[in-house]
């Protein structure tokens, strides 16, 4: 049995994931396809060398890459929607799944501005409205929304540094 759908995340800032998967201009279309595939990825933003949200490639991009020539040599800018779906993080759940609907896409980023730059601060996306529709329990929505546990920037920094440190060992 459920528990009191009261006691449910009800705003999309409580079930959104924080923290966006970018990746540069130039990148290869089959990097972001290898890392959406390995981190099992909806979305990832495209960033300029300010760090700008430029667009984003999501599944249907990269799978739209396979019908043209040489898709799989394609980069990200090349495929990429330069449309950045977004909306506010304080709106009603269903009304971020309507949006989505309504848009025709998988995944709702919300920015962060500043400095003149759009910068990815969280995600939406179909994964994250079916979880919120299985769950049993608030409980097994503890990893999503701005109140989750999350690494310290050190510790990202450790984890990051020891996956290069074995990479590199492995060549």
């Amino acid at each position: 049995m459920t528990e009191n759908p009261a006691s449910f995340p009800t705003i999309v800032r409580d079930l959104m994931t924080v923290g966006v998967t970018t990746c540069p201009l130039g990148t290869l279309l089959s990097d972001i396809a290898r890392l959406m595939v390995e981190k099992s990825l909806e979305a990832v933003v495209v960033l300029d060398e300010e760090g700008d949200a430029r667009g984003f490639v999501g599944q249907n991009e990269a799978l739209e890459a396979i019908s043209r020539p040489n898709g799989r040599d394609l980069k990200v800018e090349d495929v990429m929607s330069e449309d950045i779906p977004q909306a506010p993080v304080d709106i009603p759940i269903i009304a971020a799944a309507q949006i989505m609907r309504d848009l025709g896409v998988r995944v709702l980023f919300f920015m962060h501005h500043a400095g003149g730059i759009a910068y990815p601060a969280g995600i939406l996306s179909y994964r994250h409205l079916l979880r919120f529709v299985a769950a049993r329990s608030p409980e097994e929505l503890n990893d999503l929304g701005i109140q989750a546990v999350r690494q310290s920037p050190m510790e990202a920094f450790i984890q990051r540094r020891d996956a290069a440190k074995k990479k590199n060992a492995g060549r």
